[in-house]
């Protein structure tokens, strides 16, 4: 099986196609709601999708990108193109919710139109939707064991809420009339501080894998324990695992006897990077280096 032909890329891929042609079909059909409907909620939830759109291609660029082999430049790859990619999306996202947020605020003062009943299917359904790509994704996050996947799942889930939000302004306003026109501004004012709480965290876990951050403490502890179970190694002295989009790098100093043959150890090492590299198919490189092993440490 070849790198690109790695069942994550794959199922992520197929998870963000999917997600890209259901975010655009559900914001074309809330911008066209909301310009005739004249609901700033639905417009706005209708930018939240279009945001879910770019973030989708983003995705399936990076993904794509990701998987060329390493070269010359590129000695560890082309996997951070994700984490690249993501920072400058939810900077562009962050940017154009602050613009609707301000356009909502300006709309509190002006008088509009009573939008339609059938807006609230069109709400109402957005909330099925999302729902149920949430929980599609969600299942494919947890099988691949993809981060960026179980967090595109819960930006479904903010979604859906969202969508809750704006149903709930659009039933407010077909109920009261007029005089409660300023749910429909206020479900737009949520939907605007769902974009950003979704924007930021993007930028933040973007940022902590540009730094090199070191990965959960479980799937460190899961590694360690594998490294320890390759004939010769003794001990585990370090270990650093570092996320690059889907997969990891990891630094590992394994300890042996100390009066074991410069050969003996280079066996071992290969043994444990073999090992490793099979256990986990998210692992794109093992750095093995050998520590004497001391029972005072």
């Amino acid at each position: 099986m070849t790198h690109i032909e790695h069942s994550p890329y794959r199922d992520a891929t197929h998870a963000a196609a999917i997600g890209l042609i259901v975010n655009l079909g559900l914001a074309i059909s809330k911008l066209v709601g909301g310009i005739i409907g004249h609901s700033f909620a639905l417009l706005s939830d209708a930018a939240n999708s279009m945001g879910d759109v770019l973030t989708s291609c983003v995705v399936l660029f990076a993904l794509r990108v990701a998987q060329k082999p390493a070269d010359a430049e590129h000695p560890y790859g082309h996997t951070r193109i994700e984490a690249v990619a993501g920072s400058n999306v939810a900077v562009l996202i962050i940017v154009s919710a602050l613009w609707i947020g301000w356009e909502a605020v300006d709309r509190f003062s002006t008088s509009h139109m009573v939008p339609p009943a059938w807006t609230l299917a069109i709400a109402g359904s957005n909330v099925v939707i999302k729902e149920v790509l949430y929980r599609y994704k969600m299942k494919v996050g947890k099988r691949t064991g993809s981060l960026a996947i179980i967090a595109n799942a819960w930006d479904h889930r903010s979604d859906a809420l969202c969508s809750l939000a704006v149903l709930i302004g659009l039933a407010t306003v077909r109920m009261g009339g007029e005089s409660y026109m300023w749910a429909d501004d206020a479900a737009a004012m949520v939907v605007v501080a769902a974009i950003l709480w979704t924007a930021f965290g993007l930028l933040r876990q973007s940022t902590h894998e540009l730094m090199d951050a070191q990965a959960d403490d479980e799937i460190v502890a899961a590694i360690r324990n594998t490294a320890q179970q390759v004939d010769g190694v003794l001990g585990v002295e370090k270990l650093w695992v570092r996320k690059s989009g889907l997969e990891m790098f990891a630094d590992i100093h394994v300890q042996v006897a100390p009066e074991r043959t410069v050969a003996d150890g280079h066996r071992i090492g290969h043994e444990a990077k073999s090992l490793l590299l099979k256990e986990y198919p998210t692992l794109r490189d093992v750095l093995v280096h050998l520590e004497p092993y001391s029972a005072t440490g």
